[in-house]
Order: C-alpha cells, then sequence, then structure tokens
C-alpha cells in the first residue's frame, strides 16, 4: 500500500523520533540529542542516540538507524504499513483512503512544485536583469546585496500585468497550474486571469524540505494597499504550518546556532548575514501553534524578538498564551527585546553581530515575562484585589497541560506571590519599625525583601518599596519594556550625536549644553569634549569634530551613540538633515531632557520620603511621579514621529 508523502510527513512532524522511541527505550538529554542502551543489544553503557531535529535514532552497537518507522519495524518486527497505522494512531490521524484520486493528487503537487520552482527562477532572472533596476535599488538601500539575493533566491515581479503568465506558458505550463500554485488571480468575474505579484520584491517561501511553496512579495510603490502580500492557501502552502527560513534554520540549529524568531523576511536575512543562521518568521501572521511546534522541534527554548514598544508587549504576550498549555520538561520559550525603535535589521545595521548579541545576551524566560504582565499593572491594595490576583495566577497554572510543569510554575508563582505580600522591616529616622501582625502598616505599603529567584517580580523589589510601585518602576526600566540593549540615556545619546553631525548646533546652544545635567558620566564627559572643541576652534564640521574627539580617545564612545541613533526616527540627528528641521528637533529634546531629568531627581525624593515614611500621601507621591515618567513616554514617540509631517520620506520596512 503506497501512502502519500505528505501524511507520512505529517506523522514525522506531530511524533518526534524520541517521543516514539521513549516509549520503549529509556532516554536522557544529552547536549541536543537524546541517548539510552541500544534496544538491539544488551549493554552496560549506552550506545544509542536519537535526533529530533535530524529526525532518526542511531545505534552504534548494533549499527541500525532509522526513523519512526524504521524503530517499530526493527522492534516490532511490523511490516510498514502497519507500522504506518501504529504512528497515525498516536499521532491522532486518521488513514487516508487510498484511490486513484488521491494518486492524482499526489502526482499533481509534484507538478505543482516543478511550476513554483520555474517561477522562483524567472523572478531571480527578471531582477538580476534591466527592467529589475528598481528592485535591486530597494535591496541596496536595506542592505541586501548581489550575494545575499542570491543566497535566498529574492527576485522581482515586473509591474507589467501578464509578464509571469506569458513567461511560464511560454516553458509549456497551463494557466490551471499557475492558477492552482497561486501565481494568478483568477475568479468567475474576471475573465482573464492575471499575475498575482506584480512590481514587488519577491522572496520565496520553502517547505522543510527546501522545495519552493510560496511568495511573499514587497510592494516598491507607497500608495499600494499592501505593503506585503503573501501567496493564497494552496495544496503546497498552509502559511499557518511554516516558517521563513525554517528550511534553513532547521539545520542551523543542529550545528548549535540558536533558533530565534522575529517579524519580517528582511529581519529574518539581516540576522542570517549578521551570522545567526537560525532566524525564522512567521508569514505575515501572529505565531501559530503549528508554527510554535516547528520551532520546538529546532530547538528546547528558541528565542522569540520583539520590538520594546506596546505593540512588541502584545505580540509577546500572546505567544506566551499560545505556549502555556504546551509547555513540557525542558521545553519552553526566551523573549528579547530590541532597543527602543529598532527593528532586527536596524539593530544589525547599526551595531552589527555584537549588538544581536547583547540584546540576546539579556532574554528573559516564560517565567519571568508571565510574572511581569500579571503585576506589572495589578492593583494590590485592598484584600479583594490581592485575593483576584492569587485567583488570576492560579487560573493561568492550570493552563499549563504537563503536571510536571504545571506543578513548578505554581511552587514558582506564588512564592513570587508570597514575596510580594511579605511583612518586612523598614529602617527609617534612625528606628526600626516592625510592620508585622502585631503593629501598624499603612495601607498599601506591602513590599517584598528584595530576595530570591530571578526575574523582573523579585529583581526589583527591593528595600523600603510598595510593592505595585515597585512593579512599575522595575516594568519601566526592564529589558522586556524598555529595550535590554540601551546601555546610555537615549535622550542625552541623541542631543550629543545631533552636537557631533552639527556643530554648528554649539554656536546657538553652547550655554544651555554646558548647564545640561547628565545621569550618565561618559556623556557629560563627551559633551565637555565637544564644549572645548567649540571653544578652541576646531568644531567647523563634522569631520572636524570627529578628528577632535578620536585625538582625544572618544571614538567609540561617539560610535555607541550612533549605534543609540535610528534613522527612521531620528533622522534630523544624522548629518545629512536640513538645519530648519535639526533645528526643531533639538528645542524638542531639550525640553524632553530637561523634563525627564527633573522628575528622575523627583522619582529619587520620592522613592527615599517612601523608605522613611511609608505613608499613604507618600506613596500617592510616588504614584504621581511614575504616572508623570509614563505620560512623557507618550510625548517622546510623537517627537520620534516627527518628520512623517515635514515632507522627509521616510525608510519603510
Amino acid at each position: 500500500m503506497r501512502f502519500p508523502p505528505s501524511f507520512l510527513d505529517e506523522i514525522r512532524t506531530r511524533l518526534p523520533v524520541s517521543e516514539v522511541v521513549g516509549k520503549r527505550v529509556q532516554l536522557k538529554k544529552q547536549g541536543r540529542e537524546w541517548r539510552g542502551l541500544s534496544p538491539f543489544n544488551p549493554e552496560k553503557s549506552p550506545s544509542f542516540y536519537v535526533n529530533d531535529q535530524k529526525g532518526f535514532y542511531h545505534c552504534f552497537s548494533s549499527g541500525k538507524h532509522g526513523d519512526q518507522f524504521d524503530f517499530l519495524m526493527e522492534v516490532d518486527g511490523l511490516p510498514f504499513p502497519e507500522a504506518v497505522e501504529r504512528l497515525a494512531g498516536m499521532a491522532g490521524l486518521p488513514m487516508p483512503v487510498q484511490s486513484r484520486e488521491e494518486e492524482v493528487r499526489e502526482s499533481r503537487r509534484k507538478t505543482l512544485h516543478e511550476v513554483m520552482d520555474l517561477a522562483a527562477k524567472y523572478y531571480e532572472a527578471a531582477l538580476q536583469g534591466r527592467a529589475g533596476a528598481k528592485g535591486r535599488g530597494y535591496l541596496a538601500d536595506r542592505g541586501l546585496g548581489p550575494a545575499t539575493q542570491a543566497r535566498f533566491r529574492i527576485g522581482y515581479a515586473l509591474p507589467e500585468r501578464f509578464a509571469l503568465k506569458e513567461a511560464l506558458g511560454a516553458r509549456g505550463v497551463p494557466v490551471e497550474d499557475m492558477v492552482e500554485a497561486g501565481l494568478l488571480v483568477a475568479a468567475d468575474d474576471i475573465p482573464v486571469p492575471y499575475d498575482r505579484f506584480r512590481d514587488r520584491v519577491m522572496f520565496p517561501i520553502t517547505d522543510l524540505r527546501g522545495r519552493v511553496v510560496a511568495f511573499g512579495g514587497r510592494a516598491l510603490e507607497k500608495d499600494v494597499s499592501a505593503k506585503y502580500l503573501n501567496s493564497p492557501e494552496t495544496s503546497l502552502f498552509h502559511k499557518g504550518s511554516l516558517l521563513y527560513n525554517g528550511f534553513n534554520a532547521r539545520a542551523a540549529a543542529h550545528k548549535g546556532a540558536p533558533v530565534i524568531a522575529v517579524e519580517g523576511y528582511v529581519d529574518v536575512i539581516a540576522l542570517v548575514e549578521a551570522g545567526f543562521a537560525g532566524a525564522v518568521a512567521p508569514l505575515g501572521t501572529a505565531l501559530t501553534e503549528d508554527q510554535l511546534a516547528l520551532l520546538w522541534k529546532m530547538a528546547p527554548e528558541p528565542v522569540l524578538l520583539f520590538d520594546g514598544d506596546k505593540a512588541g508587549r502584545r505580540a509577546a504576550y500572546r505567544a506566551l498564551d499560545l505556549a502555556l498549555p504546551h509547555l513540557k520538561p525542558g521545553m519552553s520559550l526566551t523573549f528579547g527585546t530590541l532597543p527602543d525603535g529598532q527593528d532586527p535589521d536596524d539593530l544589525v545595521r547599526s551595531g552589527g553581530r555584537e549588538a544581536v548579541d547583547a540584546v540576546l545576551a539579556s532574554t528573559q524566560p516564560l517565567a519571568d515575562v508571565l510574572w511581569i504582565r500579571e503585576v506589572e499593572n495589578a492593583s494590590i491594595d485592598t484584600p479583594e484585589r490581592r485575593a483576584a490576583l492569587e485567583a488570576r495566577i492560579g487560573d493561568i497554572v492550570r493552563l499549563i497541560a504537563d503536571e510536571t510543569v504545571r506543578k513548578h510554575y505554581r511552587s514558582e508563582l506564588m512564592e513570587r506571590f508570597r514575596r510580594l505580600f511579605q511583612p518586612a522591616v523598614v529602617q527609617g529616622g534612625g528606628q526600626r519599625r516592625d510592620f508585622t501582625a502585631g503593629g501598624a502598616r499603612p495601607r498599601g505599603t506591602w513590599r517584598g525583601n528584595g530576595q530570591g529567584s530571578r526575574g523582573m517580580g523579585s529583581r526589583g523589589m527591593g528595600e523600603g518599596r510598595a510593592p505595585t510601585a515597585v512593579a512599575g518602576e522595575s516594568m519601566r526600566l526592564s529589558g522586556l519594556l524598555r529595550g535590554a540593549a540601551a546601555q546610555i540615556p537615549r535622550n542625552e545619546a541623541l542631543l550629543l550625536f545631533a552636537a557631533m553631525n552639527h556643530p554648528w548646533l554649539l554656536d546657538q546652544f553652547s550655554e544651555e549644553l554646558a548647564q545640561m545635567a547628565f545621569l550618565n558620566k561618559e556623556m557629560a564627559d563627551l559633551r565637555n569634549a565637544l564644549l572645548d572643541a567649540h571653544i578652541d576652534g576646531e568644531a567647523d564640521d563634522a569631520a572636524q569634530m570627529a578628528a577632535r574627539l578620536d585625538a582625544a580617545g572618544l571614538a567609540p564612545l561617539a560610535a555607541r551613540l550612533a549605534q543609540v541613533a535610528v534613522p527612521r526616527h531620528d533622522w534630523p540627528a544624522f548629518a545629512d538633515a536640513g538645519r530648519s528641521d535639526v533645528e526643531l528637533w533639538w528645542n524638542q529634546r531639550l525640553v524632553l531632557h530637561r523634563r525627564s531629568h527633573a522628575l528622575s531627581k523627583d522619582l529619587k525624593e520620592a522613592e527615599k520620603r517612601l523608605a522613611e515614611e511609608p505613608s499613604e500621601m507618600n506613596w500617592a507621591r510616588f504614584l504621581d511621579v511614575q504616572r508623570q515618567l509614563a505620560a512623557l513616554d507618550g510625548t517622546e514617540a510623537l517627537v520620534e514621529g516627527f518628520g512623517a509631517a515635514s515632507g522627509r520620506p521616510m525608510r519603510s520596512m
């Protein structure tokens, strides 16, 4: 009996080799593989290995080697059809009804794979031809040169309505095949099918066997309704079941590359070119359960890399909710956050591999992100509200299907919850005051003991801080919300970066710059160097200023500032911006800086008063300063949007 290859592939996807073998062999994790005693020969030292990424087992004592089907045939002596039937039952898949029609469909899929490969070759050739100059220009602006274009088989769809249709027709491809493959648009009210993709840079999408099954097209004109357009669902392509670059990433993951999920095609390509070959992306949708399963087949704890804004947090929380029911021992997610205003492509272009390494070094485990979400906006100033938080944590834990993982999550989260309200002793006024059950404690002054497990929930709860204040402050400063790579205050860095690129600013604003307070000592030192160069008359232009800073040994620090500035948001700080735009932007930044510095001082004072006197008045003052800081973040976002109204063309993804 012949089984469709797609059916066998579905069984392999749903049942990792280790799950099938683990029912007969006691396996232990060893690196990226599993090890156990041979089921074929008696032995005392394990020589039997299972590799889920490669999809096979190997027994060194007997030389036997194979996949899930081979294992059942070897161990139980089953014929192949019976092994397939048993594994299909384990996977929850109904057995296919073999028929002539099914054989025809399999033949059609093979034909469509050939059609899609021809289309990919056509688009590649079009990109490199005379008509592809527009597409090559876009890719060059994104830093994707000829070698990268070839590596990812990037192409270009011509603007003409029937260009691909006529090209493939000349190769003998029927229109019906092109329609079925999703290359042409056809409907009852469309008399003549036409090319689906026109005037777009084309990114081929492959299945896990490396075969082209779909395309993603990036529009080159601004007035197009859909900036990105993917192929429709076809017999080859189900967008929720594949990942962009999944085929190559799976091979890279087996060699030790971290698996990193990002949002867009260009982000994936930028990371791969920077040395992170395990980068993948969903195909224009939020992460699905099938895509999550693919990530876990590549790595036990893949990294999900999100923007540091509200949309990025929402995406992180959606992925968290998706993963919770499926967590298993050793199988989870970690979350990374990009610096403010940057996507992975921006990060690579501004800081290279080192900048990505910095983000990856500060990723947070799923448990930390879950705790952050639950407490960042929690109101816990009454017993009823604290009870509600406890109940919500219990409800979340019950979503985890695996009993062992569920037990440890319950223990971990309830321990954090307990520390959040643990009575503590506060130092103040030279006396120790015990706010325990035997003493008075103002409402709303609960706090943790500042000790315990890793995570924002415990790390932020230091001496003398109220929990909701601590939660809010630690969230505001955490890598998840603010961008883990930001080592320099962003506003300070941007002001000095602009002064380096526009030394004429010092003629008009040197006094303001000299009086400006800096939180970062390195920034203060650089400010002084800029002013010295201005006074000495050695800052007539950006090149002269750069030479002066280099001579002073400050070139590395200046380079770090350049990594903070994002061309898309901070373009007035760069050397090619017009004078009037720079002046307007500079004045806005000065106002933000003064306000931010004043509020930072107010926050420190409010923290000090709250530690000395945990009263409701001091608690309210602390929260008020936090609210003002949050409002200031919104104002800064408006400044970063400056330029959209100025007429300056903005680089878009």
